[in-house]
């Protein structure tokens, strides 16, 4: 008598088919934002890296423009002086915004009234919601030399400075425009400070520079991370605050970007290998990020 194999292959088959829907459903709620991944930043960021490797005047592929990176005139790496500003500018505009952003954030996490806390908050990221345009405009009213910081000061008998188009005004802009989101990452962090350690540690005779430093520095040690790495990549990118607040010896690599795309004498080959070395330097910082940034807050050293 024939053995009849049907019932025992439909159940695999529709196994199978539970198991392919249940693989294409993760598929599916990441195609949207898969697909705008892909068509507006890796496509962009291919034909940039194709563009790079192609000389003006030339069709063929080569390095020229890579090589113009490392161009040494007049004594001076031209255009690696320009990086080696951007990532100064960078650097300092961190670190101001980390010494005045975390007092700011413990202040508002631990020590403000808590019906007070979100409204201050708001207060404070406020002016992210009008335009970066609009804030370094501002600036340039308040640093010109008849702008409402040296008449203040004249007023009160002081002489006025000038860091107008020079690397202060610069760095001022880039503070302003930077704290508040180094605020809010800390003030995330900070509002899972866990308290009684602190008291612990009063408690058992620390003072309050060893607490800071032993207690409440690891606790948030990866929002510190996270906060001084979103500033120092935005900030190492600007483009608006040097453009606006800065003269010709405070140009940075965003500035020389775009001359090489828009400018008089364009370039956008090599324009497009500044970008890719943008790119690259973005890249090794938030490798770094994902590779200690972590390790750093479950270490128990």
């Amino acid at each position: 008598m024939p053995v009849n194999s049907t019932p025992d292959i439909a159940p695999e088959t529709s196994q199978k088919s539970v198991r392919q829907i249940k693989w294409l459903e993760p598929l599916a709620l990441l195609l949207p934002s898969g697909f705008w991944l892909v068509s507006f930043l890796i496509v962009p960021t291919v034909f940039i890296l194709i563009q790079s490797f192609v000389p003006l005047g030339k069709t063929e592929f080569g390095l020229d423009n890579y090589q113009r990176v490392f161009e040494y005139v007049g004594g001076n790496f031209v255009y690696l002086v320009v990086v080696w500003r951007s990532l100064l500018y960078a650097m300092i505009t961190t670190g101001f915004c980390l010494l005045l952003g975390f007092p700011v954030a413990y202040w508002l996490a631990v020590l403000a009234p808590k019906r007070w806390q979100n409204i201050l908050l708001l207060l404070f990221v406020l002016p992210l919601w009008t335009s970066s345009l609009l804030r370094s405009y501002a600036w340039i009213t308040i640093l010109r030399p008849t702008g409402v910081l040296n008449t203040f000061l004249n007023f009160i008998g002081l002489s006025g400075i000038n860091v107008l188009n020079k690397a202060e005004g610069v760095i001022i802009g880039m503070i302003y425009t930077y704290l508040p989101y180094m605020v809010l990452i800390l003030y995330t962090s900070l509002e899972r400070l866990d308290l009684r350690l602190l008291e612990a540690a009063a408690d058992l005779g620390a003072n309050s520079r060893q607490t800071f430093w032993q207690i409440t520095v690891p606790q948030v040690s990866s929002g510190i991370i996270a906060a001084s790495a979103l500033v120092s990549i935005s900030s190492f990118s600007d483009y608006i605050n040097p453009q606006l607040l800065g003269g010709p010896g405070s140009r940075t690599i965003a500035s020389i970007i775009e001359l090489q795309f828009l400018g008089a004498s364009s370039n956008r080959g090599f324009g497009s290998a500044l970008s890719m070395v943008l790119i690259f330097a973005v890249t090794i910082v938030i490798a770094l990020l994902i590779k200690y940034g972590d390790r750093r807050v479950v270490s128990d050293d």
